[in-house]
């Protein structure tokens, strides 16, 4: 009798560690990370819950936790509706999801020629890859300053990007650098606070820069990550574009790059 094949590609079955729902709209999780698994932050993957028909529901995630930490972490929407989502956030401790084995993404420093300063612009869960890269010693290594802005609609949907930027300087790994480098920049849309508007208005007028007392975006010196909802990534593209500066790859990097497979 013929054995079954085994697919090498085949999602894994990793168990959910922790669970913090942060609004009726946004949670976060962390699982365990098989040995083998190896990415680079900022790169997303294929995670999900099996299907009712027997057939995996999966979806492009960001890997919110660094490449160097022995645990997995993602930041979620809630889609009342949605395939994936409406499941995925009922999720326990215990629980387990599928996590994919080959993950990719142009949100990565290699993508990025170097330059003294890197802003990473975010809305909702588009913050999830920056959530990465902030915790990455090599982003303290390639630039003078880190620049992390996250635009959401209330000021509970930042609390994610606050709690963990506010954690940073106690970090053993990253902690010194991120007290002379990292500069955080949160606003919202719809319930009033401290910084109110749309990312691609603060840019465009130049209050972001004069809030954080730089000047504006310069190919010369700044390089640019954009993640968030589509039309946020183009709008933003176009701003930066009218900046000066151009899209990289991994395969030819430049001065900024966008997440083509996110969408949230």
């Amino acid at each position: 009798m013929e054995k079954p094949k085994i697919n090498p590609n085949a999602p894994t079955l990793e168990k959910v560690l922790s669970v913090k729902h942060y609004t009726d709209r946004l949670f976060a999780f962390r699982t365990t990370r098989p040995p083998s698994f190896r990415f680079r932050s900022g790169e997303f993957v294929m995670i999900g819950l099996p299907g009712d028909n027997g057939k995996p529901i999966l979806r492009a995630y960001s890997v919110a936790s660094p490449a160097w930490d022995e645990e997995l972490e993602f930041f979620s929407i809630k889609v009342e509706n949605g395939p994936l989502t409406s499941r995925l956030q009922k999720i326990q401790p215990g629980d387990e999801i599928l996590l994919g084995k080959k993950p990719t993404g142009t949100l990565v420093l290699d993508a990025l020629l170097p330059g003294k300063r890197l802003y990473m612009f975010s809305t909702g869960t588009g913050f999830a890859p920056f959530a990465s890269l902030v915790r990455d010693p090599e982003t303290y290594e390639k630039f003078e300053e880190v620049i992390v802005t996250h635009t959401c609609r209330e000021v509970a949907e930042l609390n994610y990007s606050r709690d963990l930027i506010a954690s940073l300087p106690d970090d053993p790994l990253i902690g010194e650098f991120v007290r002379e480098k990292i500069k955080y920049f949160a606003s919202t849309t719809r319930e009033q606070s401290d910084n109110m508007g749309r990312i691609t208005d603060l840019i465009e007028t130049g209050a972001l820069f004069e809030h954080l007392g730089l000047p504006p975006l310069n190919p010369d010196t700044d390089r640019v990550m954009i993640c968030g909802s589509m039309e946020m990534i183009n709008d933003t593209k176009a701003l930066t574009e009218k900046a000066g500066l151009t899209e990289g790859s991994n395969a030819k990097p430049d001065t900024f790059v966008v997440e083509k497979a996110f969408v949230g």
